[in-house]
């Protein structure tokens, strides 16, 4: 070999190695660097004015609030985003990520085994300003359960939020909607919680498309609305930014459920 190709040889296998991905390396354990794409941007972006403003509101309310609510007050812009069944590994991060950018707290309806699966999200959604509801600890149908194994469900829901959180829950909702007017009634003495039904329903559940779900949410939702939807859902979470959007722009405010009972509790 001449003294030239022993120069350029180191060369031209360098230019191998980065053609080809430099699959070798990475047979021995070694990763190649990876370049930042910035050309990526999330197709997430809200609009500056699409914000939600700092309310200062109470969210204390009375045992006396009453046992079952859809909605808060027909006069005032205020609105609760409701979420079931999470939290979920992929898609409550997400969703966060979408509320906090837009400074909107929400009300998350967990499942208690969720909870325990997920201690850290549900941490997180505490952390940045939302409010935790007990949605039963497994997700069965209260319907076709004994007293005792609602209250059950109930406090081993609690139990999990309190061990993850610190928090104690304040109101619930149950599974499926699903609940007999005793249970409401046993559930907000031994536990003083408020069963939290909806006003607006995108249906979400059957998956519809997300196009459907923003259009039934921003179409049905009026003052004082409780919007039910799921984080369990991706295509849910991915029609959240144009439907909070939307509902932003045309004027709705964002509160908690109890914040929305607190103001119910103050006017009515």
């Amino acid at each position: 070999m001449s003294f030239r190709l022993l120069i350029l040889a180191p060369v031209l296998a360098l230019v191998a190695c980065f053609s080809s991905s430099c699959s070798s390396l990475e047979s021995d354990g070694e990763k190649p660097s990876t370049m930042a794409n910035n050309g990526y941007r999330s197709p997430y972006q809200a609009w500056p004015s699409a914000r939600n403003p700092n309310l200062s509101l109470s969210s204390q309310f009375p045992k006396s609030i009453g046992i079952t609510h859809s909605r808060g007050l027909g006069h005032q812009p205020y609105i609760a985003m409701t979420f079931d069944d999470g939290p979920h590994a992929s898609n409550t991060p997400r969703l966060l990520d979408i509320l906090r950018q837009r400074n909107i707290k929400a009300t998350f309806y967990v499942i208690g085994k969720n909870v325990d699966n997920y201690p850290h999200l549900t941490r997180r959604i505490v952390a940045e300003g939302h409010e935790i509801g007990n949605h039963t600890y497994t997700h069965r149908n209260l319907k076709k359960l004994s007293d005792a194994q609602v209250l059950s469900e109930m406090a081993r829901a609690r139990s999990s939020i309190v061990n993850a959180t610190g928090v104690q829950p304040r109101t619930m909702r149950p599974p499926y909607g699903a609940i007999y007017q005793r249970q409401r009634e046993l559930i907000m003495n031994r536990f003083g919680y408020p069963t939290i039904m909806w006003a607006v329903d995108p249906r979400d559940w059957q998956r519809p498309g997300i196009s459907v779900v923003k259009n039934r949410i921003l179409t049905k939702t009026t003052n004082g609305s409780i919007v039910l939807a799921h984080d369990l859902h991706a295509p849910t979470v991915a029609a959240m930014p144009a439907t909070l959007d939307g509902l932003l722009a045309k004027g709705f405010k964002f509160v908690t459920v109890s914040q929305l009972l607190s103001q119910k509790a103050l006017y009515e």
